[in-house]
């Protein structure tokens, strides 16, 4: 059996849930991720790993609709997987089942209207009246009335399975491959320029709702000894050079998802510090995964589901607090027996509860059922 994997935009990090889906399914199926790419590139993290991508170059309004029959036909699976309620991922797999008749299954790991309506009213509005993005937010309004027509949802958060119904299946990693004895870090902390330095780690897209200014402002507070290396930024933007320019920052670019693990293991501590917005409120960062697979400490902040996967194998501090984020960052600089047995507990949860054999063991039984029901 083939299965499609439809992601909204392939050039952005929107790929990350897909890129995963398809790691999860490749084990027993054939899987492509196929879908639209509206910036010039495929997401420079998904390129070159073992996932099969075919995109298609796209843009607004009325154009986007000339691209629709292509596009439709890059879903040509047996079984169709939308990543998001978005127009371009679900709303393109409501519209390849109404031509073929397959079974469709909804994964939802974000609100995506919260990330459309944290701007204000005069912001909302603004984007309410943009028709001419295929994924603005009148469009992805339409979508998310429309979930409950999938045969089967999957939700990342408890936030999202309530408001939408479905099965609770978080953020996965695979923790065989990704197994801290197998890195050197040593070699990732040479690879940084940095020697007796300590160093707390963002590794991800960074976006405001991510906290990433409370973490340079909070690393700022810990003195000349600890650097915050930014992985994962696009180092033209103006935030980032922002960052760069301060002495206790280290901004790279742009890493392929494989290479994580490189990067991760040379983290004293690993700081996610979400803050509380209508973006984060039902998203789980899949950083966090990140970080326990490879036994890192970690310091993050109380939102959503963040407090129930750290419960005893991490710390937690409000949303939103630079001095609260920079005493527990030293906290563990300064106390590294505890830092080490929390990176170990984080290991040991994520192997038990969030790697790849716990979301296939909750994944591949609802495909079956899914894939039997839909044969003719």
């Amino acid at each position: 059996m083939k299965i499609s994997v439809v992601a909204f935009d392939l050039s952005d990090n929107a790929a990350g849930r897909a890129d995963l889906l398809a790691r999860l399914l490749a084990a027993r199926w054939d899987v492509e991720v196929v879908g639209p790419q509206f910036g010039p590139s495929l997401w420079k993290p998904a390129a070159g790993g073992g996932v099969r991508y075919r995109a298609l170059r796209a843009g607004k309004y009325p154009g986007f609709l000339r691209r629709l029959p292509a596009l439709l036909a890059l879903i040509d699976g047996d079984f169709i997987v939308a990543s998001k309620p978005r127009p371009t991922s679900y709303g393109l797999g409501l519209l390849a089942r109404s031509r073929r008749r397959r079974p469709l299954l909804l994964d939802i790991d974000d609100w995506e209207l919260g990330f459309l309506y944290r701007s204000g009213l005069w912001g909302r509005a603004g984007r309410a009246l943009d028709l001419a993005d295929p994924n603005g937010l009148a469009w992805t309004w339409a979508t998310e009335r429309l979930v409950r027509r999938a045969d089967a949802r999957t939700a990342a958060s408890r936030f999202l399975a309530e408001r939408f119904g479905g099965v609770l299946l978080p953020h996965a990693r695979d923790t065989d491959a990704w197994d801290p004895a197998r890195y050197d870090p040593a070699g990732a902390r040479a690879a940084l320029g940095v020697a007796r330095e300590k160093v707390v780690m963002f590794l991800g897209t960074p976006r405001a709702y991510k906290g990433v200014d409370d973490l340079v402002e909070a690393v700022g507070l810990l003195g000349p000894d600890v650097v915050l290396a930014l992985v994962g930024a696009d180092r033209g933007r103006p935030a980032a050079r922002r960052w760069a320019a301060l002495p206790h920052v280290r901004v790279f670019g742009e890493i392929p998802f494989d290479d994580v693990p490189r990067f991760l293991v040379a983290a004293d501590v690993v700081a996610v510090p979400q803050r509380e917005t209508t973006d984060t409120v039902g998203q789980v960062p899949a950083k966090l995964f990140d970080a326990m697979a490879l036994g890192r400490p970690i310091v993050s902040t109380s939102v959503s589901m963040i407090p129930e996967i750290l419960d005893g194998c991490g710390l937690v501090v409000a949303p939103g607090d630079p001095r609260g984020l920079a005493a527990a960052i030293r906290r563990l600089l300064e106390r590294p027996d505890e830092a080490r047995e929390l990176g170990a507990r984080a290991r040991r949860r994520c192997d038990e509860r969030y790697s790849f054999r716990a979301a296939r063991a909750v994944l591949f039984p609802l495909i079956d059922r899914l894939a039997a029901r839909g044969r003719p």
